[in-house]
């Protein structure tokens, strides 16, 4: 691991204390928890914009995509 430091607004140094007081976490655990978290957030994002992108340059056809509508039923009508 690597020791890294960091300039925090005093509101959330408060915040972070209470937070890893309650789940019996030290700041650098909590913190990474969050890193780790908000990376796997950022992660998929980008993922599903490739993917907007993707199908807004070639949308899937209707071929594609034939033969599902019996799938979306539900049963409740």
């Amino acid at each position: 691991m690597k020791t890294v430091q960091m300039t925090l607004d005093e509101a959330i140094v408060s915040h972070v204390d209470r937070l890893r007081k309650k789940l019996s976490l030290s700041r650098s655990a909590l913190t990474r928890d969050a890193l780790r978290e908000y990376l796997a957030r950022h992660t998929i994002s980008e993922l599903e914009q490739r993917h907007r992108e993707g199908y807004s340059r070639q949308p899937a056809s209707a071929e594609e995509l034939g033969g599902w509508e019996t799938e979306q039923v539900w049963g409740d009508e």
